[in-house]
């Protein structure tokens, strides 16, 4: 069995509407681009996790999405294996990819996400989003979380259908937070104004215009306390990430810019009670992924994080222990998390402004990360970054997300 496990090339389309291009042809944008950039061919590859929630739900792809997705691009004979875990599919793909060089099945595996849920029909692209709750229990899940939430809950303004039932969730659990531990709207609004500023300099971003904490705060309202530059929208997008045994990655060239593996840990929720912070699905990953690398959180030098919302991000810096639970709030607004900060997150932008293509968000992550190790991040480059991470979480079971990845990479010697 082998344990080193490299990141030799990454690939990614941009985000936004792709109304003229299909699965497949995202597909086939982002992983040429990581092939070449780790620089190898199609017969190296021993494995491919595929990962798609919006073949099934709106093209109608029930089965084999994978395997249609590639074919075009010469995939042929290749295991596909097809990989559904929410809006953690991506990140999914990934640890089987890596689980799978470590076992030294084969030298080399790829990690591919993509969806496309821009839709004529918007209604259609949101009901995507409720097959990522308990179907059977969808009504008692959020009466179970307005419950929670129902001392700071004042009346909505948007019939339901009209945006993700996830802005409900991430508005109830923002109100929680807010009444348990004093964060406020202008937190929430500093967390999506930093995103936003970040993303005016990534190319691939759905979103590159800035917004100030007011603008922010007086943009129209989605669920209190979120409006909508807090909010990730529906986007179309593909990432597809290269991994490999470090015996493999040295016969490259491209290995003077890989990137190491040091933590992979996906964890399912409990039945925790919500009071419980500490033994949330995020921390719980997160801890574990330290203990793997052999770090702690102040080794951290960029991290990208699962901000569905601005109050997913105040959340997750907390998971990973960037600041103590219940000073998330207060934390990002000091600018700690932007660039230049102490700790900057989602430099990208973040699912806000980067955007949101469900299963291939945490690969997107991965190739932002990589990037900045690299040093070649351009106007969002942290300085002399040395060790990354990425969190992402997928659906929502009972009080928090239904899985949850953390992945830690650091710069190759």
């Amino acid at each position: 069995m082998t344990s080193d496990v490299i990141v030799l090339g990454v690939g990614a389309t941009p985000f936004g509407r792709h109304l003229g291009s299909t699965v497949s042809d995202l597909v086939g944008q982002a992983t040429r681009e990581a092939m070449g950039d780790a620089g190898i061919s199609r017969d190296t590859i021993g494995a491919i996790f595929y990962a798609n929630v919006s073949q099934k739900a709106l093209d109608r792809q029930h089965m084999i999405p994978g395997q249609v997705a590639l074919r075009p691009h010469g995939f042929a004979g290749v295991p596909v294996v097809n990989v559904e875990n929410a809006c953690a599919g991506g990140a999914t793909a990934l640890w089987l990819a890596i689980a799978h060089i470590r076992a030294g099945l084969s030298d080399v595996a790829l990690a591919v996400g993509v969806d496309k849920l821009v839709s004529a029909d918007p209604h259609k692209s949101l009901e995507v989003f409720d097959g990522a709750l308990d179907v059977a229990r969808r009504d008692e899940a959020l009466t179970a979380l307005t419950e929670l939430a129902a001392p700071l809950s004042p009346d909505l303004e948007v019939a339901a259908g009209e945006r993700s039932v996830f802005m409900e969730v991430y508005a109830a659990l923002a109100r929680t937070h807010m009444e348990r531990f004093g964060t406020t709207e202008a937190q929430l609004a500093a967390v999506s104004a930093k995103n936003h500023a970040h993303s005016v300099h990534n190319p691939r971003a759905q979103f590159r215009r800035p917004f100030t904490v007011d603008e922010v705060l007086a943009a129209r309202r989605v669920a209190w306390p979120l409006t909508v530059p807090m909010c990730s929208p529906v986007s179309d997008g593909a990432a597809t990430v290269v991994v490999t045994s470090a015996e493999f990655a040295r016969t490259r060239a491209s290995y003077r810019h890989a990137a190491k593996v040091l933590g992979s840990v996906l964890v399912s929720g409990t039945d925790r009670d919500p009071d419980d912070a500490t033994n949330h699905i995020g921390r719980r990953a997160a801890l574990t992924a330290y203990e793997q690398a052999g770090i702690d959180p102040g080794d951290v030098d960029v991290a990208e994080v699962h901000d569905a919302t601005a109050f997913g991000e105040i959340q997750q810096v907390e998971n990973l222990g960037f600041c103590p639970i219940g000073h998330g709030g207060p934390w990002s607004a000091s600018g700690a998390s932007s660039l230049g900060g102490i700790l900057p997150v989602n430099p990208s932008g973040g699912l806000e402004s980067r955007g949101h293509p469900v299963s291939a968000t945490g690969l997107a992550q991965v190739f932002e990360l990589v990037t900045q190790l690299r040093g070649q991040a351009g106007d969002r480059q942290v300085p002399d970054a040395q060790i990354a991470i990425a969190e992402n979480g997928g659906g929502l079971y009972r009080y928090e997300e239904a899985i949850a990845a953390v992945t830690l990479f650091g710069r190759t010697k």
